[in-house]
């Protein structure tokens, strides 16, 4: 982390908006013993005769790179894309240390080598890139599949090359950054950054939305940036954040419905879970999947499958998943299964906490397009990954 990085507050400022630019510039099938079938009372709905949209093409950048969304404004030789989320304030009353995960189950954050600075001339397309993150909250409560609660949230960083502030610097009349966020007729709430940005708001298409950068307040902005971080290659700045319209559990990438049988001196768990490529804008795989439970009552020995990792100080199973996907065993439908041993029974059933992640799509569709000349998007980064993503039985 930074110190002393600059902030950009979403409050008003005292700015008054210039006019608007002329130009709109799989589990294995046997079973365990000692564990009873359970009837499943509810399977995630699969469509049917339908297939998944196309995947569209992310713009191609000169060389890969990332960007980072866990601060207003951050800067570094290579910037990258972070997992911090926000939390839905109802997700809040269950038991916070069930979330205290240790690494490896902490999703670290993925980099990649950006382009080398170059040395960017006035009359250059000026190279800008975009990420978009984005956080999926959700709660199962059994296998009811009206009482999943969902919410997602997300947010858009831009990365400016540190070359661009010499020739916003030196231009006293720089072109003016515009673009079109598209796709954001499932967007319920918009936030920009009001200390950058301009919006229109008689824009009458529900579909798009279109903002201008105030270009002195970012010259300033980078300017200031650059001198306490002078060696820097790139610097990111959040633009907006959003919140994504939801319906339910067929808002979730991964449905789940866990099941117990506490005994005074055994416990059995079952977790059915299901992939969904309904929830995405354009499926792709679940990666680093891993599930989490807390087992009281004194657990002497464990039986899983596929196998787990036990916690003894912790008392927390542990389940590492391969990918899954459309492609995986079942369609990336499964089972969970584990019995402990007890000696001081019999145990509580507690939440179960779910962690994946996906590179290279998003929940909402969400995307940008720039407008006008004197800019090209460099690189166009999209990811979503699970905030609190729990269930009950």
């Amino acid at each position: 982390p930074l110190s002393n990085r600059p902030t950009t507050p979403l409050a008003a400022g005292a700015l008054v908006p210039p006019p608007r630019p002329s130009s709109r510039p799989k589990v294995p099938t046997g079973k365990l013993t000692g564990i009873n079938e359970i009837v499943r009372p509810f399977s995630p709905q699969k469509a049917t005769n339908a297939s998944p949209p196309p995947t569209a093409p992310l713009a191609r950048a000169e060389s890969s790179s990332s960007l980072s969304s866990n601060a207003s404004l951050s800067a570094g030789n290579t910037p990258t894309v972070g997992p911090e989320h926000t939390f839905a304030s109802y997700f809040c009353f269950l038991e916070p240390e069930l979330f205290t995960f240790q690494p490896p189950f902490l999703l670290g954050p993925r980099t990649s080598r950006g382009p080398s600075p170059v040395t960017l001339a006035s009359q250059d397309a000026l190279p800008i890139a975009v990420a978009f993150t984005e956080s999926v909250n959700a709660y199962f409560k059994g296998a009811d599949p009206t009482k999943c609660i969902v919410k997602i949230t997300g947010d858009m960083t831009l990365s400016f090359p540190m070359g661009i502030i010499k020739v916003f610097t030196t231009n006293p009349s720089p072109a003016t950054l515009t673009f079109k966020l598209k796709n954001t007729s499932r967007l319920e709430q918009i936030l920009p950054n009001q200390q950058l940005l301009f919006s229109d708001s008689s824009q009458s298409d529900s579909n798009s939305k279109d903002f201008w950068f105030n270009m002195q307040a970012l010259t300033c902005y980078l300017r200031k940036a650059s001198e306490q971080n002078p060696s820097a290659s790139y610097y990111n700045v959040d633009i907006l954040k959003y919140q994504v319209q939801s319906d339910g559990i067929h808002s979730t990438p991964l449905n789940l419905a866990v099941y117990w049988k506490c005994l005074s001196s055994t416990t059995e768990l079952r977790v059915d879970y299901s992939y969904n490529p309904e929830s995405m804008a354009s499926p792709g795989p679940l990666s680093n999947v891993q599930v989490l439970v807390h087992v009281d009552g004194g657990v002497t020995s464990m039986h899983s499958l596929p196998n787990s990792i036990w916690n003894l100080e912790q008392n927390k199973c542990l389940w590492k998943l391969s990918d899954i996907s459309e492609k995986s065993e079942n369609e990336g439908a499964g089972s969970l299964r584990a019995k402990f041993d007890l000696s001081d029974g019999p145990s509580s059933p507690s939440t179960l906490a779910v962690q994946f992640m996906n590179d290279g799509s998003t929940l909402s569709g969400v995307d940008m397009e720039l407008q006008g000349s004197g800019y090209r998007l460099s690189l166009n980064k999209k990811r979503f990954a699970t905030g609190r993503y729990m269930a009950d039985c």
